[in-house]
C-alpha cells in the first residue's frame, strides 16, 4: 500500500439540492505536489473548502496521515498541517520569505507568549528549529536560497510557491 498523506473517500458536499462535490475518491502520496484542474463551477474550491474544514462534508471521509479529519474545526485541521492558498496572494510583503513560512509554523510552536516576549532559551531554540524547518520547506517548493528576500521582491510565481 502506498504511503498517502491525504485520502478522500466517497466525499460528497451538497448545498440544498445542488451537489457540488459528488462521491470523490482522491489520494495524495506523501512528499508529492499535485494539482486539481477543471472548469469553473466544477467543485474544486468547494472540495478544498471541505478538506480544510471551511465546509463540513455530507458523506465520506478525509484521512490525513491515516487519521480522520472530517468533522474537525478549521483551526484543528490547520494545526495538523493542512492549509490552503487563495486566488489572491496573501503574504506579508515586507517580511522575508523565511519569516512568512515561520508565521505559518506558529500554530505548531509550543512556546508561551511570555517566552516570546522575554526571549527565553526554550523559545529561541524552538524558533531556530522553526527556521531550519522553514528553509527545508522553501527548498521543497523550489525557493532554495530565497529565504532572506522580501516577499514583495519575489516573482509572481515564487510568491505563489511561498504562499
Amino acid at each position: 500500500m502506498a504511503d498517502n498523506i491525504l485520502t478522500a473517500q466517497q466525499v460528497t458536499k451538497r448545498f440544498g439540492g445542488l451537489v457540488a462535490v459528488n462521491d470523490v475518491d482522491f489520494v495524495i502520496p506523501r512528499n508529492s505536489i499535485v494539482s486539481i484542474i477543471g472548469p469553473n463551477g466544477a467543485g474544486k474550491t468547494t472540495f478544498f473548502n471541505c478538506i480544510t474544514g471551511f465546509y463540513q462534508i455530507d458523506e465520506g471521509t478525509f484521512l490525513f496521515d491515516g487519521n480522520r479529519v472530517d468533522g474537525l474545526s478549521t483551526d484543528q485541521i490547520t494545526r495538523l498541517g493542512i492549509a490552503r492558498t487563495f486566488q489572491n496572494i496573501r503574504l506579508f510583503s515586507n517580511m522575508t520569505a523565511i519569516e512568512n513560512v515561520m508565521v505559518g509554523e506558529e500554530p505548531h510552536l509550543h512556546s508561551s507568549w511570555l517566552g516570546a516576549i522575554f526571549g527565553t532559551k526554550a523559545t529561541r531554540a524552538e524558533e531556530e528549529e522553526a527556521e531550519v524547518e522553514g528553509r527545508r520547506l522553501l527548498e521543497f517548493v523550489g525557493l532554495r536560497g530565497k529565504g532572506d528576500l522580501l516577499a514583495k521582491n519575489l516573482s509572481y510565481g515564487d510568491q505563489r510557491r511561498l504562499e
